[in-house]
């Protein structure tokens, strides 16, 4: 409490001008209070006046008072200064250099909290209360603290301008309204702030709406990646344990088949074994008879048994190295059974595929029969086309007329005065395609998916465009125009090569002439596109063979 009743002290006994505790205090006849030199350097400024005024409640005295010495409240000061308490604010209330400050502060000056318009002043919160406290200042016009206050002031009648004038597009003053804008369309400053401000919030409720939408087609294209991925990581997982199984059985099964082949094998060895040592015995018996005499030789040759032929063949008809072979060409061949079946797309990594193909093949075509090779028949999504291009043959030509379609709504359909459309199927690895116009200007183009509804093809960075005229060709891109020279015909054939971000325009009759070449690097897949500019106009993708 005793700390409270200091603080309240210490404000009262404030110098509103310098913000400091008073020095040698004087008080005016209205009951403020001021230090002497403070009060006497207002004073000193308001002399070619001849009139002075309290700075907080504006009261006026004539003539000049007397200032006399404050005893009472300057023991007061001391008083409190012997506490250590002072009114002095905190540095970060003082005006910087890129602060507003304070017009009525002497000394080192506070940040200002409002500008007055009608004072055309800036004023901290101590000197800004007479505003809120005097009937007289109640109706003055309040902003926020501004450097350049004199940019509300009229320079011509050096008034504060509170009317915005709709036909020139300005803020007057009213001096202006019932001179140079008297018959003009004006309304209140206020007024146009209050439109205005409507129409920014209706556009930044649509952005809103926009970035919504966007970031919930981010979050699924998210989704697609975290699924693509998961899928990959299972069909990885589920193929390793099929073949690890699958090796695990090819091994079980051989090295069984191993096992019986060997045990059958040392059966017969020992057999044979056995038989050979039979056979050296009785070689050795015969011999031994060979050098006997002849009457024993010939009574005991004929008590030998005969040989015989052997009871085992050596040869067995046991191949178990052949048999091992076939074991490995049923392998091989089913390795090539799945190679088959990723060339012919029977799963999903079908197109990387084949984009690894494109990377492996050979140079860039040179003639229209090498180009035929990577020819595409490309047909246009009725979702995109502009309502006044009627789409036929199948979806492969389109024609600008004078009416419009019934297409349903669609946020991918091009409106307004953009007579375009895209293909329905995406583009990659190599592409070829020709295009047949009639009329005075087709545009052939390529683009991503989400290039601008409100743009020409070429005017973005999201699409390439060359526009066919009678006299001419001209290439568009990123808002880049490049004159074209080239023969003039009416077919004109476009080749893609969406890894190496390769894009060529030809000029096609009996021979292909080169019209514009493009090496980038495309991040997304791309759509054919064709554009129309004037009634009766068409184009159409040729099925080139």
């Amino acid at each position: 409490m005793a700390q409270r009743g200091n603080q309240l002290d210490s404000d009262k006994i404030s110098c509103s001008i310098c913000l400091d505790l008073l020095k040698d205090p004087v008080t005016l006849s209205c009951g403020h209070s001021y230090c002497m030199k403070c009060i006497k350097d207002h004073w000193d400024e308001e002399d070619r006046k001849r009139v002075y005024s309290c700075p907080q409640c504006r009261k006026t005295f004539t003539p000049r008072p007397v200032l006399e010495k404050n005893t009472v409240l300057a023991e007061l000061v001391e008083e409190l200064k012997k506490t250590g308490l002072g009114a002095a604010p905190a540095d970060h209330c003082y005006a910087g250099p890129e602060d507003v400050a304070c017009d009525v502060c002497t000394g080192r000056k506070l940040k200002a909290t409002k500008s007055c318009l009608v004072c055309r002043a800036s004023y901290c919160e101590k000197h800004l209360q007479p505003h809120y406290d005097a009937a007289t200042f109640k109706k003055h016009k309040l902003v926020n603290p501004s450097k350049k206050l004199q940019e509300n002031i009229c320079s011509r009648h050096d008034e504060v301008m509170k009317i915005f004038c709709r036909t020139d597009r300005q803020i007057i003053c009213y001096l202006c309204l019932m001179e140079e804008h008297k018959d003009h369309d004006t309304v209140s400053a206020a007024a146009e702030r209050t439109e205005k401000q409507k129409e920014l919030e209706g556009s930044r409720g649509n952005l809103q709406q926009r970035i919504k939408k966007q970031e919930k087609e981010e979050l699924l294209l998210q989704q697609e990646v975290e699924d693509i991925n998961a899928s990959a990581d299972e069909a990885v997982e589920h193929s390793e344990e099929i073949f690890t199984q699958l090796m695990r059985d090819v091994k079980q099964k051989v090295r069984s088949q191993q096992e019986t082949q060997v045990s059958r094998v040392r059966e017969l060895q020992e057999k044979l074994q056995q038989e050979v040592a039979e056979l050296k015995r009785k070689d050795g018996e015969l011999e031994k008879l060979s050098h006997t005499e002849d009457h024993e030789f010939l009574q005991s040759f004929s008590s030998l048994s005969a040989l015989g032929e052997s009871t085992h063949s050596s040869s067995s008809n046991t191949r178990p190295l052949t048999y091992f072979k076939e074991v490995t060409a049923a392998v091989s061949q089913t390795r090539d059974l799945l190679q088959d079946a990723l060339r012919d797309g029977r799963t999903n990594i079908s197109e990387t595929v084949s984009e690894v193909d494109v990377l492996l093949s050979g140079p860039e075509p040179k003639t229209r029969d090498e180009f035929l090779i990577y020819s595409r028949e490309i047909i246009l999504d009725p979702n995109t086309a502009h309502r006044k291009l009627l789409l036929s043959e199948g979806n492969r030509k389109v024609t600008f007329m004078d009416q419009e379609q019934s297409y349903s709504d669609d946020p991918d359909r091009f409106t307004r005065w953009w007579f375009q459309v895209l293909s329905r199927e995406s583009l990659t690895g190599r592409c070829y395609w020709e295009v047949e116009r009639r009329g005075r200007g087709v545009n052939v183009a390529v683009a991503y998916k989400n290039t601008s509804r409100a743009e020409w093809f070429g005017l973005n960075n999201k699409s390439w465009s060359l526009c066919c005229y009678p006299e001419g060709y001209i290439f568009y891109y990123n808002k880049v125009c490049t004159t074209v020279s080239g023969p003039p015909s009416s077919r004109v054939g476009v080749y893609l090569d969406h890894p190496a971000g390769i894009l060529s325009f030809y000029s096609v009759s009996k021979t292909m002439t080169l019209l514009h070449r493009v090496q980038t690097s495309f991040t997304q897949r791309l759509h054919a596109g064709l554009g129309l500019y004037d009634s009766g106009s068409t184009a159409e993708f040729i099925k080139v063979k």
